[in-house]
């Protein structure tokens, strides 16, 4: 036991190191950064507030700090998912899950392609609620998801720049979207325009997450539920993504029960 208890600090240490590096990793360049930078600075101010000896500045720190706590499971409930997502072990089963990181990736890497160019786009993908009332008044494509056609279909010199597409799954069920516009006029400056109204205006009729690039400013904005997001970056979009879309599921068939399932996955 005391051999032990010699080599024992130092596999603490050596723990909570890899436990630091991988949380640092992880929210490097990221805008949660900021607020790991800020969680230190309220713990040095707590270190230096119980060496003064400051009992009523310690209790605000303490009542601050257990605030901040549940602000951070909220706001950044996205990539907390994420992060704990990456820890688990993908084996057979993972295997849908898979096809959906492309697709994530894919669709990321076209939007934050666009930002950079300053190519103004909208982006609707399709929950639960259909959007087919407005796929069948656009013009109508289902084609098979890519990269290289949406930013085609955004480019300025071709006519179906102007409007939404809309994604159903991996299928881009229309082009040239006509939208309805938001009256909410508190969460859009001056510096939003058509684009921003009308994902904000489809994000309070349905439960869709909308994604809108700025031809002005180049930055990525995401609606949901009549909120607006404003300069998400590409860690986060992919969080608040993956928070919403689940991987495809199977779907419960009749006469496949819960010893067909164990077969799938077992063979």
């Amino acid at each position: 036991m005391k051999f032990l208890q010699v080599f024992t600090p130092g596999l603490e240490i050596g723990i909570i190191a890899v436990m630091f590096y991988y949380l640092l990793s992880f929210f490097w360049n990221t805008r949660a950064m900021d607020l790991i930078l800020g969680l230190g600075a309220l713990l040095l101010v707590l270190a230096a507030v119980n060496w003064f000896k400051l009992p009523v500045l310690q209790r605000m720190v303490l009542y601050i700090g257990n605030v901040a706590v549940i602000a951070v499971l909220i706001i950044f409930q996205p990539e907390l998912r994420l992060a704990l997502a990456k820890l688990s072990v993908k084996g057979r089963k993972f295997k849908e899950i898979t096809e959906f990181d492309r697709f994530l990736d894919t669709l990321s890497q076209s939007i934050y392609r666009m930002a950079d160019k300053h190519i103004g786009a909208l982006v609707v993908l399709e929950n639960q609620d259909s959007l087919d009332e407005y796929a069948n008044k656009a013009v109508l494509l289902g084609a098979e998801f890519s990269g290289e056609l949406i930013e085609s279909i955004f480019s300025t010199n071709t006519p179906l720049h102007d409007g939404a597409v809309i994604l159903r799954g991996t299928t881009i069920l229309s082009a040239a979207t006509i939208l309805p516009l938001s009256d909410e006029n508190a969460q859009l400056s001056k510096s939003m325009g058509t684009r921003h109204r009308a994902g904000l205006g489809i994000s309070e009729v349905s439960d869709a997450l909308i994604i809108v690039v700025s031809e002005e400013t180049g930055k990525v904005s995401i609606a949901r539920e009549g909120i607006i997001t404003r300069g998400v970056k590409m860690d986060r979009f992919k969080g608040i993504v993956r928070s919403i879309f689940t991987p495809p599921k199977l779907v419960e068939q009749p006469g496949y029960g819960m010893l067909d399932w164990l077969k799938k996955w077992t063979a």
